[in-house]
């Protein structure tokens, strides 16, 4: 039973994982889980053998084991979800940066424009003309 239960929470971990971007819908199941964690977290306290009797349910030695396979699940979706967010941070410092870069540009030169390059300086040909012929 044990086994069922960890392999839907692997799953689960994976397809956060394919599914890509968030919205509206992960941040609802994100903050379902906060909830059920907090329960999870509230039960154990007034109830400290509920671990021992659903690892017995779930045919696990004992409700430390459970914990345990419960742990490594969650870290696993606590590290897909970080990965998530630090792909759609990087994507975002991409994205800034070109804009910075682009703003931050001078202008090209206008055609018949004089331009210094390496000191010396230079006409910038204008549309149609050979940039070797000084016309």
């Amino acid at each position: 039973m044990i086994r069922a239960v960890l392999v839907v929470g692997i799953v689960g971990v994976v397809l956060v994982l394919v599914r890509g971007p968030r919205g509206v819908r992960h941040q609802a199941l994100r903050r379902l889980a906060l909830l059920a964690f907090a329960v999870g977290a509230l039960v154990s306290l007034a109830f400290p053998d509920s671990w021992t009797w659903a690892a017995r349910l779930l045919d696990v030695g004992r409700g430390a084991d459970l914990l345990l396979y419960l742990t490594i699940v969650a870290f696993l979706g606590f590290v897909a979800t970080s990965y998530i967010r630090f792909q759609e941070m990087q994507q975002q410092i991409t994205r800034l940066s070109r804009r910075v870069a682009l703003d931050a540009a001078p202008p090209p030169p206008a055609p018949g424009d004089v331009a210094t390059t390496g000191g010396t300086a230079a006409t910038v040909p204008a549309a149609g003309e050979d940039a070797g012929s000084g016309r």
